[in-house]
């Protein structure tokens, strides 16, 4: 697929992927939402870790309203369609993928683009980057994965705050608050963004599978937990990075792994 709307390119095991539309701040639609899809489809086969971030001053700025002006006159709009056609695909790429994702956060993270910068395993935002979910102003409801994401890394009141009062939370606050990782100045975002995802792509194919685990976790029992991390170590323990890592542990060395 060629791409319009992302930027995409493979450096040391880490795939970057780039929303790059700036002067929307890239503002989400349909088709960067097919193209963003695609590109983490492509990643899960070249890459050990991906890393996505955004273009120019912003992060993502949400849905496009621009283009949504262009429906009011319809009685039967419908502003839902878009996440339907591409852009729920897009959280669920995140989340099915079998290596981490670093989410680097420049400016806003506003609407969708709230959800979407929260889907990372890892989240690394600039000091002057913020989220900001934006529905209530226009009479909308939070997308992006928003309502799910925020009120279980955050907590419900918290996530009730952000979306009723529809208050940015700089990123200071969201680091207080659990939802960032790490907070660097704002020019060494992209090396430090990279940094964090080329050390998680030099990891071992373990890394997946945690990730894999800490995402079922948030649905299902204790008992299931627990089930899916013994499964878990019987792959992990026949992997070859296992056989480095105590190899390595052994030698007194730093391990190599190679994800398999």
């Amino acid at each position: 697929m060629d791409y319009k709307w992302i930027t995409y390119a493979l450096t040391d095991g880490v795939a970057r992927i780039a929303m790059d539309d700036p002067k929307t701040m890239n503002a989400a639609n349909p088709d960067m939402g097919f193209e963003l899809v695609d590109a983490f489809d492509r990643a899960s086969a070249e890459a050990r870790a991906v890393l996505l971030t955004g273009e120019g001053k912003a992060f993502c700025s949400g849905g496009n309203l621009g283009a949504a002006a262009k429906i009011l006159g319809d009685p039967r709009r419908d502003f839902g369609e878009q996440l339907e056609l591409s852009l729920n695909a897009v959280l669920v790429a995140i989340k099915q993928i079998e290596m981490p994702v670093v989410t680097s956060i420049r400016g806003a993270a506003a609407g969708y683009g709230a959800g979407l910068a929260a889907a990372g395993d890892i989240v690394v935002m600039g000091e002057g980057a913020y989220f900001y979910l934006a529905f209530r102003h226009v009479g909308l409801v939070p997308d992006g994965g928003a309502t799910w994401l925020l009120s279980r890394a955050v907590g419900r009141v918290r996530a009730m705050q952000l979306m009723l009062l529809g208050e940015k939370l700089s990123a200071a606050k969201a680091l207080d608050w659990g939802l960032a990782t790490k907070v660097v100045a704002d020019d060494d975002l992209e090396d430090a963004s990279m940094a964090m995802a080329r050390e998680l792509a030099a990891g071992p194919r373990s890394l997946g599978m945690m990730k894999r685990m800490a995402w079922d976790a948030l649905d299902g029992s204790f008992e299931a937990a627990i089930d899916t991390e013994r499964r878990m170590q019987r792959a992990a323990g026949r992997s070859d990075d296992f056989i480095e890592g105590v190899t390595a542990f052994g030698e007194k060395r730093k391990p190599v792994f190679k994800g398999t």
